[in-house]
């Protein structure tokens, strides 16, 4: 077999690298569309007038709707570890922690990361009671958060931050609660105050858990509004 030529192999690099950038331009464009519209309104037609390229690039790129939407699905929660868990990875593990997370999650929420406020709950409300690959899709990304959470508070308890008939689980639920409302509320109705009764209520349920008000308080004390 011939080799391929020096010239042949940085063609075909070149290409695949203008790929990977055309299809990371749409996937953003894709995510930002379904967090407002939702996963069920998100075809190659729309998204291509949305992204501003041609429906051929789109369906190039993925072929079907469905493989669009799981795709769109990863990119979101790809956006969504950059902005809120891996900012929080600077604290230790165990409250300070469990803080961070809660406080990233917040911004993630008040600051639009996504234009129709948190991604997820976005697209679960038209997907909840549709069975299916991209449901599936979506259901993991909640595990996952919710796992992440759960762990987080288990480190706590395994820590004596938090007093050991904490159940972690429960925590993290009720956690998942108030961040969900929040988000919720705000998004319809333009409001960020939401977000400072979604604080207060983690700070008294944390307290309440065991932990150091001096720790968790300043959680409570962040001005959404500024």
């Amino acid at each position: 077999m011939t080799p391929i030529s020096q010239d042949v192999a940085q063609l075909i690099d070149g290409r695949r690298l203008r790929g990977d950038a055309s299809r990371r331009v749409v996937l953003e464009s894709a995510a930002d569309l379904a967090s407002v519209e939702g996963l069920d309104g998100l075809s190659i037609g729309r998204l291509a007038a949305a992204a501003r390229v041609s429906k051929s690039n789109v369906a190039t790129l993925f072929g079907s709707k469905e493989r669009l939407q799981l795709a769109t699905i990863d990119a979101a929660v790809q956006r969504f570890r950059e902005t809120v868990l891996i900012p929080a990875r600077v604290e230790p593990r165990g409250i300070r922690r469990i803080v961070a997370l809660l406080d990233a999650w917040i911004a993630y929420s008040r600051d639009r990361v996504f234009p129709g406020g948190c991604f997820f709950a976005a697209v679960a409300a038209d997907l909840d009671a549709k069975p299916g690959p991209v449901h599936d899709a979506v259901a993991r990304a909640y595990d996952d958060w919710d796992s992440y959470v759960t762990v987080a508070v288990g480190y706590a308890i395994d820590q004596g931050e938090l007093v050991p008939e904490t159940d972690a689980a429960q925590l993290a639920f009720e956690f998942m609660a108030l961040l969900d409302a929040s988000n919720t509320r705000s998004v319809m109705t333009g409001s960020k105050e939401p977000y400072g009764l979604a604080r207060r209520a983690l700070v008294s349920r944390l307290i309440a858990a065991g932990a150091d008000p001096a720790v968790v308080r300043p959680l409570a004390e962040v001005d959404d509004g500024a």
